[in-house]
């Protein structure tokens, strides 16, 4: 049995966009159009696509809540510029329909890639679990994970997922809103981490540059993707991160 974890906020966010059209009602008048059914059509095939070529035996579509995000209670600017773009007309139209009818995995306060996270490392869920997602943060967790089904399916052990995780605190990710320790690109990170791939040399590195272990914490938190380790599922609210 292999499940197949797919990150459907790029899955609907992607099928909506590449269906809207313009339309010119009479010179100089434009509209944009979308045919909700040809969405939905669009999605099911690349279900299909990835059932077949990674020959899944059930598929999960995980979602983010679209209410407050938990991170943003560790960081406020956490994601901060994502307002200001467009979304495509039907999306959230798709968002309900993936729920409704394809009994999408969401969780309150949870991103996409945290209940993909989840599902991925949950005990509970039998069979192999493949997360795929073209998001590189999906590195966070150890399992079995695909980018892309020509790209095929690479198993991340806990070792590695570990390692990028505290990568990605260092490096941070500005598309998300979090710096990381400033200055520290993907080569300075890669030679503090192979030297000693451990939670005292990130904070060391943070406290070279002036900072403290409290402004490591703050980044570690926000660039962990949940795993089940990570997540209450009595209360459904996540468990911040700390350094063993």
């Amino acid at each position: 049995m292999r499940t197949l974890l797919i990150d459907a906020d790029v899955l609907a966010y992607g099928c909506s966009a590449a269906k809207e059209t313009a339309y010119e009602w009479e010179p100089g008048y434009w509209t944009w159009h979308c045919d909700e059914n040809e969405v939905r059509a669009a999605i099911d095939e690349e279900l299909d696509r990835l059932m077949g070529e990674l020959e899944g035996t059930d598929f999960k579509l995980c979602l983010t809540d679209s209410e407050e995000n938990f991170r943003k209670s560790i960081l406020p600017t956490y994601k901060g510029n994502r307002a200001k773009v467009k979304k495509p007309l039907v999306l959230k139209a798709i968002r309900e329909w993936m729920i409704n009818e394809k009994g999408a995995y969401l969780r309150p306060h949870l991103e996409g890639d945290d209940c993909m996270g989840i599902l991925a490392t949950w005990s509970k869920l039998k069979g192999e679990k493949v997360i795929v997602s073209i998001d590189k943060d999906m590195k966070t967790i150890p399992g079995l994970y695909c980018r892309s089904p020509e790209e095929g399916i690479v198993e991340i052990t806990e070792a590695e997922a570990d390692f990028h995780h505290l990568y990605q605190t260092l490096i941070g990710d500005q598309t998300d809103g979090y710096t990381g320790l400033p200055g520290c690109g993907p080569k300075k990170a890669l030679a503090i981490l192979n030297d000693d791939p451990s939670w005292p040399a990130v904070v060391a590195a943070y406290e070279k540059s002036g900072l403290t272990e409290a402004d490591a914490l703050v980044q570690a938190r926000v660039a962990r993707i949940l795993r089940a380790s990570d997540y209450d599922f009595k209360t459904k609210e996540p468990i911040l991160w700390r350094p063993s």
